[in-house]
């Protein structure tokens, strides 16, 4: 039975990525704000197009639509891991699934779709290589 990408459980084409949080990724109260999630999110997602070996320096993406869910509040000094995983390949887009971790507890899931831009801000189509990648990441047979 295929499981559900979302559904925070790890995978084996999942990447991961720890992060450690600081004070700066807190509130008065400790606890982690909320937009602090995206930015640990964002990191992972450049970590595994750098493994990939596309930079931010070569390729450009933005976000093209985003869904979070908390699911449990993380705090100060909490070693977390982030997850990644594709879910789908367009011709100039990568969704993604990710989920943040503490300890084999799932803290919060999220829903990202991305687009590669051009100099004038345009969508560009995705290397194909990079499709490729994607789609045997995912598991699927064709090039995508």
């Amino acid at each position: 039975m295929e499981r559900d990408p979302g559904d925070g459980r790890p995978g084996r084409e999942d990447h991961v990525f720890p992060v450690r949080t600081y004070y700066e990724d807190t509130d008065a109260g400790g606890i982690v704000y909320h937009a602090a999630y995206l930015r640990f999110a964002e990191r992972a997602r450049t970590e595994l197009l750098r493994e990939l070996g596309y930079s931010n320096r070569c390729i450009a993406f933005a976000v093209v639509d985003c869904t979070i869910r908390y699911h449990r509040p993380a705090g100060l000094d909490d070693a977390l891991e982030v997850r990644t995983r594709p879910t789908g390949v367009g011709g100039a887009t990568l969704s993604l699934a990710q989920s943040i971790w503490r300890a084999g507890e799932l803290l919060v899931t999220i829903r990202i779709r991305i687009a590669r831009l051009g100099e004038n801000g345009r969508p560009r189509r995705l290397p194909a290589q990079l499709r490729h990648v994607f789609a045997q990441l995912r598991g699927d047979m064709g090039e995508g």
